[in-house]
């Protein structure tokens, strides 16, 4: 197990304290849940970065790109 010290102002670490948050039950659940947090605006930052990409395909795009790898693949065959 690993110890920290930290630094609070007074008034923080009293209200922390008589809160019940300076436990160390306490201090991992608010340390899992940020990270937690953290991981999961990540993965919306990601999400958006990936949506300003080239627009995605349309069904009829995405049929049209089958049938030319299928007439592709049947040219390759014949020869």
């Amino acid at each position: 197990m690993t110890e920290v010290t930290i630094t609070l102002p007074d008034d923080l670490a009293q209200q922390a304290r008589q809160a019940g948050l300076l436990r160390p039950e306490a201090l991992a659940a608010l340390l899992r849940d940020a990270m937690r947090e953290q991981r999961i605006e990540r993965l919306f930052s990601t999400m958006d970065k990936l949506a300003q990409l080239e627009p995605a395909l349309t069904e009829e795009e995405i049929a049209a790109e089958i049938e030319a790898a299928r007439a592709e693949r049947r040219v390759r065959k014949a020869q």
